[in-house]
């Protein structure tokens, strides 16, 4: 493991060291160096000077370099996925999953980023004589600020759109995991990028305080809390940002769902890299004329689920004593208030430290915490609702806004529902299937973010529009004069206003 920052050490002071923990073992795989105000703007320097250079490959070369990179990894997989999983806790199967998802998106943006890029013609006034040319540029350095839950997934699905927008990149990963972002990075390096192109900076806070403070985009995934001081100093340095934040996701179950699926569902996504995921199924609505059905279906099958890391497992470790502790708060409170535990409720010290049963809630309502705010654990609770109206109101009854699930066979009528939930995306049949469609945009509505990633709203994110406007009107039509619109003009303008209806080209 590295024990200095990928593309700082030329700059690099001597200051405090972080230790790096493998929640599976409680002990220490590495240190980390946290990077000081001057290294951090030594990185963000040295990417401002690469960033013109980059730009100027072209979209396709810039592509062609990252799929180089993507191709060594996905045939090579192992080095990364024994990081993720040392770093994380999670299941072998969960750190496959960060390379999927990563892998796909740079797929799409292969085959529609240079067309997404491409300048686009667009009409004026006088469409014969007049013409716009919008032409898409880079900002320039962009910062990310990434999480520990999916340190290789939400780290470089943004990273890749950014610079195949021409941008170049400083990355700063959580002090919790940073070893696989430096090893995505280095292959990165390796198969051609340039070092300066690509580069991280460690530390906790205070790092990322100061990228906030030096680059020209930032996108930021982590708390609401945190999100809300970020998007503050970026609105302060008037800097464009995207923020992927909290989620307290809802899963309306309806009474004409496949059970089985529903029921599967609901386990996959509530207990994804052990509930530690801001996607996570966190509250599921069921409709009461299958309520008891649902949960002796739910209860069976949850007792299948297998603690542990390999590619079988299900449910892997939590990541640190605070998600640990949470999860057991959350639980005690409910408990205190009339739930009570369909299914776990306890460590397990006999598979790692860390590790806690899948945990079913049943007996819930609003005043709960489990309802009321994120877990980030293996704790999902279920209630009955009168119908479908109640489950949106109850689902809907959240300062979050992030995803959203549904199961019914009538797609349809789970399609105006989904319409009604407050959520950046709902998934109807199968939950977190967000993960699966890069070309779809994602992000929170509410308290949990700002902005998109993925599809074309996730590329041009990273991009400023600049119009050109291309004017041929010829002399004999308007001649040169101090008015800007002459009586003829005017006359022109009534006339296109007139037959704009029935005549397309005159359309704006």
């Amino acid at each position: 493991m590295p024990a200095h920052p990928t593309g700082i050490e030329r700059a690099m002071e001597q200051n405090h060291s972080i230790p790096v923990i493998n929640p599976l073992t409680g002990t220490a795989i590495g240190t980390i160096t946290a990077a000081t105000d001057a290294d951090v703007h030594a990185a963000v320097m040295r990417a401002r000077a690469a960033e013109p250079g980059w730009a100027a490959l072209g979209v396709k070369a810039r592509i062609r370099l990252l799929c180089r990179w993507a191709d060594s990894l996905w045939h090579e997989p192992d080095p990364l996925l024994d990081i993720i999983c040392a770093e994380t806790g999670k299941t072998r199967l969960s750190a496959f999953n960060e390379l999927f998802v990563v892998d796909n998106t740079l797929a799409y943006y292969r085959y529609h980023g240079p067309r997404l890029l491409r300048p686009q013609t667009r009409r004026v006034l006088f469409p014969v004589f007049q013409w716009a040319r919008v032409h898409y540029k880079p900002h320039g350095v962009a910062g990310f600020i990434t999480p520990w839950n999916f340190p290789y997934l939400l780290a470089f699905c943004d990273v890749i759109p950014a610079l195949i927008a021409g941008n170049t990149a400083v990355i700063k990963p959580s002090e919790l995991t940073p070893f696989t972002a430096h090893y995505g990075v280095d292959r990165m390096h390796k198969t051609g990028i340039p070092a300066d192109v690509v580069q991280i900076v460690d530390g906790a806070g205070e790092t990322g305080a100061a990228l906030v403070e030096q680059v020209d985009y930032l996108a930021f995934t982590g708390s609401t809390a945190v999100g809300r001081k970020v998007a503050a100093r970026a609105a302060e340095r008037l800097i464009p940002y995207s923020l992927e934040l909290g989620g307290n996701d809802p899963l309306i179950v309806l009474r004409d769902a496949d059970l089985d699926q529903a029921v599967s569902g609901t386990l996959i996504g509530a207990m994804e890299n052990a509930g530690q995921a801001c996607t996570s199924v966190e509250r599921v609505y069921v409709e009461a004329a299958i309520y008891e059905a649902f949960l002796e279906r739910l209860q069976a099958r949850a007792a299948d689920l297998k603690l542990g890391t390999g590619y079988d497992d299900h449910v892997g470790s939590l990541k640190n004593e605070r998600e640990l502790l949470r999860t057991e708060a959350h639980i005690d409170d409910a408990v205190r208030k009339g739930a009570r535990l369909l299914v776990g409720g306890k460590r397990r010290p006999d598979l790692g430290p860390l590790f806690f049963e899948p945990t079913i809630l049943v007996g819930v309502d609003h005043s709960m915490a489990v309802i009321q705010t994120e877990t980030f654990g293996p704790l999902v609770a279920v209630m009955p609702v009168a119908d479908s109206a109640e489950a949106v109101r109850l689902a809907n009854d959240t300062p979050y806004g992030l995803s959203g699930g549904l199961y019914t066979r009538d797609l349809q009528h789970g399609e105006r529902l989904a319409l009604q939930m407050d959520s950046g995306d709902v998934s109807i049949n199968r939950p977190l299937s967000i993960w699966g469609a890069p070309a779809a945009p994602m992000g929170g509505q509410k308290t949990s973010g700002s902005g998109r990633r993925n599809g074309p709203e996730g590329l041009r994110r990273f991009v400023a529009s600049q119009t050109i406007v291309f004017d041929g009107v010829p002399r004999w039509l308007v001649p040169p004069g101090l008015v800007h619109l002459t009586p003829f003009l005017r006359r022109l303008i009534v006339l296109r206003r007139r037959f704009m209806s029935f005549l397309p080209f005159l359309r704006p």
